[in-house]
């Protein structure tokens, strides 16, 4: 019989109520949200063997689906969190769906977009080494990610290297769907028009890499868990995502790139911050490791 049935109540005299568990029908809800998070990896990876130098669209459309993906990562663990149906097996599909959306689908898109699509005639030994050197980078990539999983996964109350204020929350390392977010934004800036310069190229093989070196690393990343926790001020939150929203819509090659790479640029120069003040307060003190 439930508590508020037998009339008891706790020291302060209020009613208790007995804890309500979800159906069981809705402990499927989250999972549906990350089968989606898996049908997106699975499409970004159809379109990203499809596309061509004449067939740009498929590149964009690959980059799109990953970006969605992402979006549907973040949903479903809210939703577990709001309907308290976080579970083991919940825990373990998501990461398995990271690591094929995340993970092999971005390092794929990669490596065609920036280095299978260069031309042949073009620095033909350059193009070579390039190209050698894309896939050794792209799979570089994928592991990082999938380190950074598994690091995640068996973390308690992880603390990064370079802390923030007293009782916010960070990311140690640059989560998985952020990095693969940084190649999905450059593509899907470009309409999906492929790498056709070996140099540029070059370019494309050192964000990869550094993105890859972010995502192993110990430098704090925002967590925004002040806006999915429901602040005191909801209103300016809705407000703030939707003229994001907007934003995106409107134009969302440019605005997507910019929220990409800003937020990667962020746990760089939090890391660097951290750095100089550390100095200035300990200057004959040892260096703070990189990573």
């Amino acid at each position: 019989m439930a508590a508020e049935q037998l009339g008891l109540r706790d020291d302060n005299g209020e009613e208790i109520r007995a804890k309500r568990h979800p159906r069981r029908g809705m402990y499927l809800l989250p999972s549906l949200f990350t089968a989606g998070n898996i049908a997106a990896g699975y499409y970004a990876i159809t379109q990203s063997v499809q596309g061509s130098p004449t067939e740009t669209a498929y590149f964009d459309h690959a980059a799109l689906a990953i970006g969605l993906a992402a979006l549907l990562d973040g949903v479903d663990g809210y939703i577990a969190r709001l309907t308290n149906t976080a579970s083991d097996f919940g825990k373990e599909l998501d990461s398995l769906a990271d690591v094929i959306t995340f993970g092999v689908a971005p390092s794929l898109l990669a490596y065609i977009w920036g280095f299978r699509m260069l031309p042949m005639t073009v620095y033909p030994r350059l193009r070579d080494n390039v190209v050698h050197a894309g896939v050794f980078v792209c799979f570089l990539f994928l592991i990082c990610g999938a380190s950074r999983l598994a690091r995640f996964n068996i973390s308690t109350n992880p603390q990064p290297r370079n802390p923030g204020k007293p009782g916010s929350k960070f990311f140690v390392g640059m989560p998985i769907p952020a990095g693969a977010g940084v190649i999905a934004a450059v593509i899907h800036c470009f309409d999906g028009a492929p790498i056709y310069n070996p140099w540029t190229a070059l370019v494309w093989l050192a964000l990869i890499l550094f993105t890859g070196f972010l995502m192993v690393s110990n430098w704090r990343f925002w967590s925004a868990k002040e806006i999915t926790s429901g602040g005191r001020q909801p209103f300016q939150v809705v407000a703030l995502l939707a003229l994001v929203g907007a934003l995106i819509a409107w134009k969302s090659e440019l605005m997507l790139m910019v929220i990409a790479l800003g937020y990667l640029v962020s746990g760089v120069f939090a890391r660097l911050g951290y750095s100089w003040a550390h100095r200035r307060r300990h200057p004959h003190g040892p260096g703070l490791p990189l990573a």
